[in-house]
């Protein structure tokens, strides 16, 4: 064992060689380590000002309904213009928004309604920014190199996950949230320089309108990217496990891993933090490991078992009473969810012409973010009868669509 991971280690590392996708990493971190300081500066400097959770509610409702509304134009964009170009543009103008808002609360001259504006048009930029950092790998790297590639992006993006608030918690604890804000700024702007010194290889010619016609509509090229991504069972299976993974971390591991602590466990606030470090230290093994291990394995096959796999560990969490085995579960499945998401995107990466691809990635991100909100509601109220029930009815949809993947030739033959 030893000796084969040794021999895959030089391929999974193989990706950094290159400066293009260093600065890719880089930036890509940066801007989601921005991303976790903005979610506990609105948080904290609103309730700061305003004192009301209900109001909180309110300027995180401003920052995510822009970003759901508007990524499937980023996508639509990003097939029509550079995604290198979008990515600098959304982080410069996140970086300034960052730090109009940080100045303006030291200034004393922060409201409500500045916060909300500003939660609005930082939702909006980014929803440019998010479609555009997914596809533009297969023009920085090359195809065999992809799934390596991803595993690096990807343990990258959940450490910084991990990181961005607790960095953010951190800043706020020992200075105040508008500093907070100001350190996000320099995050972006960061981000933004190292995103534009990237070289990428151009694009496949792509069929041109007559110089006398007029090319499809902003809504016509949508609703293209929304048929491709809905006519391809393959790409259809891919695109809704996303989605019920997406439904499994929203409810699950917030609502669910809350009620488990509390009322099962007993153990608290430290309990769950153990909780949510053993999944996202799951997710980063897991994407490592698929990095390492390469390859091109039936992406059907494993789209199915995680769905099984996340599905028996959802039954396993509504029947244990130990933390130990709790944890072991959770852990498992970070790890599954990690492993597969290397195969997964890459596999459309590779088989999605360039043309059309941030688009359907755009598709795939706004099922994410509609199933997220009704996890949450659905868990929530699920867990007033118990956490069995919580964890019992997403374990038996999770059974179905690993089902439903089998039943289909096409997607079990994926490579």
């Amino acid at each position: 064992m030893a000796t084969t991971l040794a021999a895959d280690r030089p391929r999974l590392w193989a990706p950094a060689r290159h400066r293009s996708f260093r600065l890719l990493w880089t930036g890509q971190a940066l801007s989601l380590l921005g991303d976790g300081f903005t979610v506990v500066a609105f948080s904290w400097i609103t309730l700061s000002l305003t004192g009301s959770t209900l109001t909180l509610g309110y300027v995180l409702a401003f920052q995510a309904v822009p970003r759901a509304l508007l990524t499937l134009v980023g996508g639509t964009l990003g097939d029509t213009w550079s995604t290198r170009t979008l990515m600098v543009a959304s982080s410069w103008t996140r970086s300034a928004l960052m730090a109009a808002v940080g100045i303006a609360g030291l200034t004393g001259h922060l409201t409500v309604w500045m916060l909300c504006a500003a939660a609005a048009a930082f939702g909006a930029v980014d929803a440019f920014f998010q479609p555009a950092r997914v596809s533009i790998l297969p023009s920085v790297v090359d195809e065999d190199l992809l799934a390596p590639a991803n595993a690096l992006l990807g343990a990258g993006a959940r450490t910084a996950a991990v990181l961005g608030p607790a960095v953010g918690g951190t800043v706020i604890a020992l200075t105040e949230a508008p500093v907070a804000f100001l350190v996000d700024a320099v995050c972006f702007a960061l981000c933004g320089l190292c995103v534009a010194r990237i070289r990428t290889r151009p694009r496949p010619d792509a069929p041109k309108a007559a110089p006398e016609e007029k090319g499809p509509s902003l809504g016509a090229r949508i609703r293209e990217g929304v048929t491709f991504t809905l006519r391809d069972p393959r790409l259809r299976t891919v695109v809704a496990l996303d989605t019920a993974v997406n439904f499994c971390y929203a409810g699950p591991f917030t609502v669910g891993f809350a009620t488990l602590a509390d009322q099962v466990l007993r153990g608290g606030s430290a309990t769950l933090g153990v909780l949510n470090g053993a999944l996202a230290g799951g997710a980063v093994l897991g994407t490592l490991v698929g990095g390492a291990v390469g390859g091109r394995p039936r992406v059907g096959l494993l789209v199915a078992g995680l769905a099984g796999w996340l599905g028996a560990g959802m039954a396993v969490l509504g029947l244990a009473q130990n933390t130990p085995v709790v944890i072991a579960t959770v852990l498992a499945m970070g790890f599954a969810i990690g492993y597969q998401g290397v195969f997964g995107l890459s596999w459309i990466q590779r088989n999605i012409p360039q043309d059309v691809l941030t688009r359907v990635v755009s598709v795939d991100m706004v099922l994410g973010y509609a199933a997220a909100p009704l996890s949450l509601i659905l868990c929530g109220a699920l867990a007033g009868t118990g956490h069995l029930a919580l964890f019992g009815v997403v374990a038996a949809v999770l059974a179905v669509t690993g089902l439903a993947v089998l039943g289909s030739r096409a997607v079990r033959e994926m490579r």
